[in-house]
């Protein structure tokens, strides 16, 4: 079976995002799951895996800004990134499926890993 996994990299201070906050949403709009990233700016479990993982539309958001200013990062007010939302589908659900997120409090980027 499946899984969907995520991580956060810090891009303009070079390390792992630990401390991310985060939930993950299904097509519905429920919070499916909700995590915070370790020290390796990864999730200590698959956000699903097996029978829960399904085919349809995810959503998930990083709570990116209160990471910068967790971090003593000067940001405006408002943040330019506050909060960033990536919308994906899983279509095979028996494949596993890595998102992760490679931010700075400027900008960001994302791919499809397994």
């Amino acid at each position: 079976m499946g899984h969907l996994t995520t991580h956060v990299l810090d891009t303009a201070n070079g390390i792992p995002a630990a401390g991310v906050a985060g939930r993950l949403l299904g097509s519905d709009g429920n919070t499916l799951t909700a995590f915070v990233t370790n020290q390796d700016g990864r999730c200590d479990q698959p956000l699903l895996a097996g029978d829960s993982l399904k085919a349809c539309l995810y959503t998930l958001i990083f709570e990116t800004a209160a990471y910068f200013r967790g971090r003593g990062t000067p940001l405006a007010d408002p943040p330019f990134l506050d909060e960033i939302v990536i919308k994906f589908a899983i279509a095979d659900p028996t494949a596993d499926l890595h998102v992760p997120l490679l931010v700075s409090p400027w900008s960001f980027s994302t791919y499809r890993g397994s």
